[in-house]
């Protein structure tokens, strides 16, 4: 028997098919694009997603005979994303996605409504669904009276594949209309918003069966009697993909946007921090999360103006690390969430001479979105959390002097998985499995490690210092603005 893990991504959507073992058959990719027609604005046209699943199945199916066993599915995608359907269950318009942050206004409001924190457990921020929908109803009148239903790019995916309206627990906590401690929608936060129930997916949990793969898919593919799971959001699903189900367990990713997940195994929201508090994939669990919004962003911005590559950049700093620079960067390209909550502060170069080089530069944009990721790591400490090491994953990855950078300004050792897949789309894969009944403590397991990146002591005073320096600029700078 074979397992599908769909990672639906804000660029492109992988597939990756494992045999009963969870070992990696095959895997294959398809990329689109976003749109862009306003400042703040960022779009897609989920039409583009079924032709990258279509486009990717279809390779899988060629290069691997195995598929044709295939028996579980498991999607996970990129959270917080609004796709509007009509009774008919056709797309109304774009999807309106994560960083999009046109709703501002619409998120102000509803974090200021009454009970709206205390239900859902979190802020509620420009990126969350809620908003998006509160300014469709404002902007986009005869749009809104025509949604019968809203579905996060993972759902959508869940629809096509099933042809029923359901959604996994951990991809609706980022709405904000998720009572997010019962684990379902609630009537209070859907009201704020001007929703209705009727509107939401039908709930599941993301290790739950969703549905079976529609009879003329399935027949299409060459398979029969697929379960398709519950499904999780892009982070959920990343931490069932490395194993971070328990108390204690965590990751950083240095994808686009950073991430510091912590699994918990109770509900301890913390809101006043800008964490996020979302269930996980998996029954009786829950996650917290810090997130900014520019982490590998940050560097591929730097490499675009100076004409060079991230791994240019990175390459030429070499691998012992060095004391923190005279040149600062405060990553805010893109406003930020943990734990500003501040999606119009911008970002900053300061310290900058005649004498700066673009290796100074590339060291400062480094150790900022280092510390960025300890704001993250400290609001977790607030909250309860004890992470005594964190596994790395993501592009970022790849620059081991970032790595070096990040464990000393976070003191906490970084373990770094051996090759093989453990992201989201193994985490999807193995949601598909455990929904056709294999155990949940068979399946999510850790990677093995390859090495452990230690925090350097004799540097981190150092780097503790310059983290508080980091802090005060933040706090000119917004003050500036």
């Amino acid at each position: 028997m074979t397992y599908l893990g769909f990672d639906l991504g804000t660029s492109g959507l992988r597939a990756l098919l494992v045999d009963a073992d969870g070992a990696t058959i095959g895997a294959a990719e398809r990329h689109y694009e976003a749109m862009h027609p306003h400042s703040g604005w960022s779009e897609q046209d989920p039409a583009h997603w079924i032709t990258a699943l279509e486009g990717a199945v279809a390779e899988l199916r060629a290069a691997h005979p195995e598929f044709a066993s295939l028996k579980g599915i498991g999607v996970a995608g990129h959270m917080h994303g609004a796709t509007l359907l009509d009774e008919a269950g056709r797309v109304l318009r774009p999807c309106i996605l994560w960083n999009d942050t046109r709703s501002s206004k619409e998120a102000a409001r509803l974090d200021g409504a009454a009970q709206v924190r205390e239900l859902s457990g979190n802020i509620v921020f420009p990126g969350f669904t809620a908003p998006k929908l509160d300014w469709v109803r404002t902007h986009e009148p005869t749009v809104f009276a025509k949604t019968a239903r809203v579905l996060l790019p993972a759902a959508y995916l869940n629809y096509y594949l099933t042809g029923d309206y359901v959604a996994d627990m951990s991809d609706s906590a980022g709405t904000a209309w998720l009572d997010v401690g019962k684990r379902d929608w609630s009537d209070h936060l859907l009201k704020a918003g001007h929703m209705r129930r009727d509107q939401m997916p039908r709930l599941v949990e993301g290790s739950e069966p969703a549905g079976l793969l529609r009879d003329d898919l399935a027949s299409k593919w060459g398979v029969s009697d697929v379960t398709i799971a519950g499904g999780a959001g892009d982070n959920a699903a990343a931490a069932c993909g490395i194993g971070a189900m328990d108390e204690g367990q965590g990751f950083v990713s240095l994808g686009t946007s950073g991430v510091v997940l912590a699994a918990r195994d109770g509900y301890r929201p913390a809101p006043e921090t800008a964490l996020h508090t979302f269930c996980h994939a998996v029954p009786d669990r829950w996650y917290q999360m810090g997130v900014m919004l520019s982490a590998t962003d940050s560097l591929n911005w730097l490499a675009r103006i100076t004409g060079t590559s991230p791994k240019e950049l990175t390459a030429d700093l070499g691998e012992e690390l060095q004391k923190p620079g005279s040149v600062s960067f405060l990553p805010y390209l893109s406003g930020e969430r943990t734990p500003h909550n501040d999606a119009n502060i911008r970002g900053s170069f300061t310290g900058l001479s005649a004498g700066t080089t673009r290796d100074d530069m590339t060291r400062a944009v480094l150790e900022g979105v280092a510390f960025g990721l300890r704001d993250s790591f400290e609001a977790l400490k607030v909250s309860g959390a004890s992470l005594d090491q964190l596994i790395a994953i993501g592009g970022g990855t790849g620059s081991r002097y970032w790595l070096r950078v990040i464990a000393t300004v976070l003191g906490v050792p970084l373990a770094l998985p051996a090759g093989g897949e453990f992201g989201a789309a193994l985490g999807g894969a193995r949601l598909g499995m455990a929904a056709t009944g294999m155990p949940l403590a068979q399946i999510v397991t850790a990677p093995e490690i390859r090495e452990v990146i230690q925090p350097d002591r004799a540097l981190q005073a150092e780097y503790d210092a310059a983290y508080q320096a980091f802090r005060a600029a933040y706090q000119l700078i917004r003050q500036a603005q």
